[in-house]
C-alpha cells in the first residue's frame, strides 16, 4: 500500500499559522479538516446565514479533495458542526443538494464555538479512493 502524504491548501492563513493542511491524501485515503466560510479575502462568507456558509464550506472542501485527486462521490463520512443545531434544517439543505446521490454517513453536531464569532458552521470531510 502507498503511505506517500499528498497535501492540499485552501489558501486560509490559518493553515501555517496552526500548522496543519486543509486536505491530507494517504494512499487510498483522504481527511478533509474543519472547513470554515472563508472567502478568498479571507472575511466570513454569509454573515448570519448557515446555508450560504455550509455551501461555501462545502466549495471549498470540495476543492481540496480534488487537490488530492478525489472528489464528492468518494466521500464516505461527513460532519457538520454548528453553533446552533436549532438551526441543522440549513446546513441539512446545502449538505443534501451537495451529496443527494452519495449519501455519506452523517453527523450534526453543536459546538459551543469556532474561532471567529462570525462562523455559524464548519464541515469536515472524509473519503476513500476505489483503488481501481
Amino acid at each position: 500500500m502507498d503511505h506517500t502524504r499528498q497535501r492540499a491548501s485552501s489558501g486560509s492563513p490559518l493553515e501555517p499559522r496552526i500548522g496543519f493542511s486543509r486536505a491530507v491524501r494517504a494512499g487510498q485515503h483522504v481527511a478533509v479538516a474543519g472547513t470554515a466560510p472563508i472567502g478568498d479575502d479571507g472575511s466570513t462568507i454569509g454573515p448570519g446565514d448557515v446555508y450560504t456558509q455550509t455551501v461555501r464550506c462545502l466549495d471549498i472542501a470540495e476543492r481540496a479533495l480534488r487537490d488530492v485527486g478525489a472528489s464528492i462521490e468518494d466521500v464516505i463520512r461527513t460532519r457538520i458542526m454548528l453553533t446552533d443545531v436549532t438551526r441543522w434544517e440549513e446546513a441539512a439543505r446545502a449538505h443534501g443538494e451537495r451529496f443527494a446521490a452519495v449519501r455519506p454517513a452523517c453527523t450534526f453536531v453543536e459546538v459551543s464555538r469556532f474561532i471567529d464569532p462570525a462562523w455559524l458552521v464548519e464541515v469536515e470531510l472524509d473519503a476513500v479512493l476505489d483503488p481501481r
